[in-house]
């Protein structure tokens, strides 16, 4: 039976993996799953692409593209990509390769943008903040999504290390996870402090090893909610 609306691919890139998946129109899985590989060393555009190129085959159709990117995006085109071959994605032009290269038009945007778009309930200011190899920040306002800030740049700690140096997946596995957890806690209260958020979203692959006493206004979200928020980027006004 063919279906009426238009499914969206929905591909999360990140430092550590990359997901794949084919939605329906309310942002649930087509196919039985989603596919996971590894992001290969190094993160060029070239073998990023091969990768993504390689999960769609095993994938349904679909009629669209959406792209969690874990750096800068502004108009389709990647301005930094920190936990990839950096230099090498300056300027890349992902949505309109992707759109040659697969024949759908395509969207993208700042991983924990999407990631947002996957968990927000669209009421007051809403953070959300994805642990993986580095770390991504997106903030909403009723259901708004407010221009991105690259916070995981700032500096967080008395050693003026930023947020991805003090609470990315290399700085875990050196301190350990219980002062890793510590990290986190002192991080969301600095990010409390300066945005006083209503909500805060805890997202991302390392998420799961989250061990701090969570009060009403934070809560832990499945790794795979940039992957729903790719229905929602389409039904949203950012292109």
């Amino acid at each position: 039976m063919k279906r009426s609306q238009p499914s969206t691919l929905t591909v999360d890139i990140g430092g550590t993996g990359i997901k794949a998946a084919v939605l329906d129109t309310n942002g649930k899985i087509i196919s039985k799953k989603f596919l996971w590989v590894k992001t290969p060393q190094p993160a060029t555009p070239q073998a990023v692409l091969k990768e993504i190129r390689e999960l769609v085959l095993a994938l349904p159709k679909y009629e669209r593209i959406s792209i969690g990117f874990p750096g800068v995006v502004a108009g389709g085109t990647i301005i930094t990509a920190p936990t990839l071959d950096n230099k090498s994605w300056q300027g890349f032009a992902l949505a309109k390769r992707l759109q040659k290269e697969l024949g759908k038009p395509a969207r993208i945007l700042n991983d924990a943008d999407l990631h947002g778009w996957g968990v927000i309930k669209g009421k007051g200011l809403e953070l959300v903040v994805t642990l993986g190899t580095g770390v991504g920040t997106a903030c909403f306002r009723n259901g708004e999504l407010l221009p991105h800030l690259e916070l995981a740049h700032h500096p967080v700690s008395k050693q003026g290390e930023t947020y991805n140096q003090y609470l990315g997946d290399a700085a875990r596995k050196k301190v350990g996870n219980k002062i890793w957890n510590e990290r986190l806690r002192h991080a969301l209260d600095i990010l409390y402090t300066l945005l006083r958020y209503d909500t805060v979203y805890l997202g991302g692959g390392n998420s799961r090893w989250i061990t701090l006493k969570k009060n009403k206004n934070s809560k832990i979200v499945s790794n795979y909610a940039a992957i729903s928020g790719g229905t929602a980027l389409w039904n949203s006004p950012v292109k």
